[in-house]
């Protein structure tokens, strides 16, 4: 039960933010949906505006109204300097936090699995590695984590990996892109394993965070269980369209030669190589994913 907690739900115009409102709304939850554009309203749902973040920002008068917050504000998938990155992932973050303490406000951050690592790993990975991140996005989130736990509130992080479903952005955009093209495609031989996540089991993931007393003071990777292949998210994607998969293999080796030779390695180790982040200690919480 949430007791009709008030929940504070940033960047709430955003990829998950549009998928998380209407699924807290609908669960009892009265939210407070704050974003640039403050355009979502409904039943339990409040639109609030949210300023540059780049710039200083009060943010006590909103969590004034709400007895938790999930911060989903900031940037990715964009083109930003170091600088950029660290003013809105990193210092609005820690403003956020310190208010927080002050209201008594549970924050809920959405980190990234970037915070943790790069964008693939020979290792399975757990909330116990040491951090490295390797990209401005990356460490921005991470610094934003240690000034969460710095400021001594009450707060949970979730580190999600790549997230799926509709609206989705960056590689697996592209690779539903990709799916729809009407012939054959060369992506049978794919048998690198990536953790993806659905934007459903987000949300239910957030749900469970914000009425478990024991979540609180925790980090917890966010994934689907099972990892999958390139040629399992085509196939996946294709069954959606109402298509049969339609792969052929291609030794893996040879895209990898073709986009290291093209200068794109970053590519392929984004498709070619692995990544596997279980959510065992997210699981062992009592979180049920579909």
């Amino acid at each position: 039960m949430n007791d009709q907690l008030t929940v504070l739900v940033t960047g709430s115009d955003g990829f998950i933010g549009r998928h998380l409102v209407p699924y807290l709304a609908t669960h009892g939850y009265k939210v407070i949906a704050a974003s640039r554009s403050a355009s979502t309203e409904g039943p339990n749902i409040t639109a609030a505006p949210l300023p540059d973040l780049s710039l200083p920002f009060d943010w006590e008068p909103l969590l004034q109204q709400c007895d938790a917050v999930v911060h989903l504000a900031g940037i990715a998938h964009t083109y930003a300097d170091d600088d950029l990155y660290d003013r809105i992932n990193h210092r609005a973050t820690e403003r956020l936090a310190v208010t927080a303490v002050r209201c008594g406000v549970h924050l809920l951050f959405i980190s990234s699995i970037a915070a943790q690592s790069g964008s693939f790993s020979d290792d399975e990975l757990t909330e116990n590695d040491p951090p490295r991140p390797i990209n401005a996005y990356g460490r921005s989130k991470l610094a934003a984590e240690q000034a969460i736990r710095a400021a001594g509130g009450a707060f949970t992080i979730l580190r999600p990996v790549v997230i799926y479903g509709q609206g989705e952005k960056g590689n697996l955009a592209t690779i539903r892109k990709i799916a729809r093209l009407p012939f054959p495609l060369p992506f049978g031989g794919f048998t690198a394993r990536r953790s993806v996540l659905s934007v459903q089991n987000l949300n239910s993931a957030i749900t469970t965070v914000l009425t478990d007393p024991r979540a609180r003071g925790e980090t917890f990777i966010v994934s689907d269980p099972s990892p999958v292949t390139v040629a399992d998210l085509i196939a996946r994607y294709r069954a959606g369209f109402g298509r049969r998969p339609w792969l052929f293999p291609i030794p893996e080796g040879w895209f990898g030669f073709a986009l290291k030779a093209a200068g794109q390695s970053p590519i392929w180790h984004r498709i070619g190589c692995p990544l596997v982040a279980r959510p065992k200690k997210l699981l062992a919480l009592g979180w049920k994913p579909s």
